[in-house]
Formats: structure tokens, C-alpha cells, sequence
């Protein structure tokens, strides 16, 4: 009884097991299936989860939470915590970016007395997490399975993603200014989050950040010594603070796990490899955008990777499709069960704001995002 709660509290869980099962019937398990499961992006995200955990655990973020609590006007304290989310998620990923400043924002706008702007700043934050995180291979699960498997270097990965992620950021303040536009200069109460005595490099939070360096240069040099680096980490945090590792998604590599079972046996099977092939290629942008609506975009990415041929569509899909809806992206579930724990049923509100809110963004942003995606990363 236990497990089946469990796994009705994991849908995406519960769905990449089902996929996984169904992958092994279609084609049984073998050595060859093994060896072809992803095991470098899993090691690699393994090690970013431990680091994202010594982040918070540590407070790195501290100054830029104790400075969100000091601006009064919340036009800027909108802004401030909006763009905080952009530039943090293209290195600790969307989801990280969103567990540590969207509680933060719900704390501060509900002591301004000001709760009338929680959902639509929190679902701005959202957006800001998915359009910032697509600028580097780091930013999000998705991108970092999609850049360990393409031939391309970091700098034009980023050159690819900038037109995107710039275009983002500027309807981002547009929407901002259409939140607050009947008072710009509105202020609130802020209140206050600031750590007890200035913000110092603590040992730990030294070790993190070189950790940190440590898996950005595995991701960007693509090193096939990428095991002596996940090593290095686990040893390093076993030593600094074991207690980590109970708290690493590990839904998250599990789930991660069973999807890659689930394509690597699918694409082994002739007949549903053939289909995929004809009807992918080709199609990738739309692809991706409509069977993240199903399985979320991360997962998406393991299955369709195989059958595409335009990596640019494939991955401006996958990075658009959290804007359809919450399944779309697994950064949209965070935010979801941050809002419904601090106001229990009142998820519907919060379906409603955000799927408005995120389909202006989405029809704004998605035939720029096709129209690009014919420009090949490589060539």
C-alpha cells in the first residue's frame, strides 16, 4: 500500500516505470540495452543535485534574498525577483532557481499585504525560469541530456539560445509593467529575511562552489573522465555533509532512469522506430511541444532524441512546451506544489493564472521559436 501511495504522489514517476515496463516488454532487457542507457548525463545530473542541495542547505543566495527583502516599491520588487530567477536558473537550473526565490516572493508580498500579486508574480517567476534556463546546457534537465549528445560547443549552444532568451526577458519587463500598470510606483512593507550578521564564505559553502566549477567544466568539456568527476563530488559531500544525500531528488534520476530504458527499447524495435523516424523528422519543434503536454518536456526529450534530425527544433520545443501547461515542464510542478502548500485548495486559482498568464507568453514567443528553429546549430 505503501508504494502505490507513493507512486499516486509521483505521476511522472509512476509514468516513466509504466513506460519503462512497457519498453522491456517490447524489447527484452539485454547487455546491449544497458550500455545504451545515458549513464553520463545521470552521473552528471547526480552530481548537480548533491551541489544544488549544499546551495541551499548553505544559504549561497543569502545576499540576494536579504537584498529582495529591502525594496519597498513592488513594480521593482517583481522585477528584482523575476530576473533573479532568469540569470540564477541558467547555472543552478529552473527548478532550483524557483524553490528559492518563489517562497521567498509569496513571504514578502503577503507581509506587504499585497496577495492580490502572488499568483500572477509567481507565474512570471515560472516563465522566467523556463526562458532563462534555455540559454546554456546547465540550465535545465532537458538541455543538459541534449548537450552531452550534441556535437556542439558551449559558445554556439549559447549563440543559438540568445535570440530566445533575450527576446524573453524583454517581454518578461512587458508584462511586469501590464501587472502593475495602474500604480508603478506602489509600495509595500517589505519583510525581513536577513541572515544574522554578514554573509561570509564558509568552508562548505566554499567546497560547493568548487564543486560547482568542477561539474560546469564536465558539461562544457564534454571530458570522457566524467566518472572521476562524479566521484570527486560524492566523496567531497559524503565529507562535508552526508545528510545531502538524502535529500537529492531522487525521483528525479529514477524517473530519468526508466525514460532512457523506455527510448533505448523503443528505438531498438524496427517497426516503432520506422514510425517515429518518418513522422518526427522533421517535425521536431511541434513534436516536442505536444508529447511534453503528456510525459512533461524532460522526459520527451530522452524519447524523441532518437528520431530527430533538426536538434534546433527539438530543443526550442522542448524549451517552449512549459509554457502550454503545468505537465509541460517538471519546473511547473515545483511551482505549483510551492503555491498549494501555502494556500491549500486554492490550486485551481493558481491553474487558471498561470495558463492565461503563460499562453500570452506562449503565443508571443512560438513562431519565433519555429522560425528558428531552421537555423542548424551545426554547419
Amino acid at each position: 500500500m505503501k508504494v502505490f501511495r507513493f507512486l499516486k504522489k509521483e505521476p511522472m514517476l509512476t509514468l516513466s516505470v509504466i513506460a519503462a515496463v512497457a519498453g522491456l516488454i517490447i524489447t527484452p532487457p539485454s547487455a546491449e540495452l544497458l550500455v545504451a542507457i545515458d549513464w553520463r548525463t545521470l552521473g552528471t545530473l547526480l552530481s548537480m543535485l548533491l551541489v544544488l542541495e549544499g546551495f541551499k542547505k548553505e544559504d549561497v543566495f543569502a545576499p540576494l534574498v536579504r537584498l529582495a527583502s529591502k525594496i519597498r516599491r513592488l513594480f521593482a520588487l517583481a522585477l528584482f525577483l523575476i530576473f533573479c530567477v532568469f540569470f540564477s536558473s541558467m547555472f543552478v537550473t529552473n527548478d532550483v532557481s524557483l524553490l528559492i526565490f518563489v517562497p521567498l516572493a509569496i513571504i514578502i508580498f503577503r507581509g506587504a499585504g499585497k496577495e492580490e500579486y502572488i499568483l500572477p508574480v509567481i507565474s512570471l517567476m515560472n516563465i522566467a525560469a523556463i526562458r532563462g534556463s534555455m540559454l546554456t546546457p546547465f540550465g535545465s534537465p532537458q538541455n543538459l541530456f541534449l548537450f552531452g549528445r550534441a556535437e556542439v560547443g558551449a559558445g554556439r549552444f549559447i549563440l543559438h539560445m540568445l535570440p530566445l532568451s533575450a527576446l524573453s526577458a524583454v517581454l518578461l519587463v512587458l508584462f511586469v509593467l501590464v501587472v502593475f500598470r495602474r500604480d508603478l510606483r506602489e509600495r509595500g512593507a517589505a519583510g525581513d529575511k536577513a541572515e544574522a550578521g554578514p554573509w561570509r564564505l564558509t568552508p562548505r559553502r566554499a567546497v560547493y562552489l568548487s564543486l560547482f566549477l568542477v561539474i560546469l567544466f564536465v558539461i562544457v568539456s564534454r571530458t570522457r573522465f566524467w566518472y572521476a568527476a562524479l566521484a570527486v563530488v560524492v566523496i567531497a559531500v559524503l565529507i562535508a555533509d552526508r545528510t545531502l544525500c538524502l535529500r537529492v531528488d531522487w525521483v528525479l534520476l529514477l524517473t530519468f532512469l526508466c525514460f532512457f530504458v523506455f527510448s533505448s527499447s523503443i528505438a531498438k524495435n524496427e517497426t516503432i522506430a520506422s514510425f517515429l523516424g518518418r513522422t518526427v523528422a522533421g517535425r521536431e519543434y511541434w513534436w516536442a511541444i505536444g508529447l511534453s503536454q503528456i510525459i512533461s518536456n524532460v522526459p520527451a526529450g530522452i524519447v524523441l532524441y532518437p528520431f530527430s534530425s533538426n536538434f534546433a527544433g527539438l530543443i526550442y520545443g522542448l524549451d517552449t512546451a512549459g509554457l502550454v501547461s503545468v505537465i509541460g515542464s517538471l519546473a511547473s510542478v515545483i511551482n505549483y506544489r510551492i503555491y498549494v502548500r501555502e494556500y491549500p485548495g486554492k490550486g485551481k486559482k493558481f491553474l487558471l493564472v498561470f495558463t492565461l498568464v503563460s499562453w500570452a507568453f506562449f503565443l508571443l514567443v512560438v513562431l519565433p521559436g519555429y522560425f528558428l528553429s531552421r537555423w542548424p546549430f551545426i554547419g
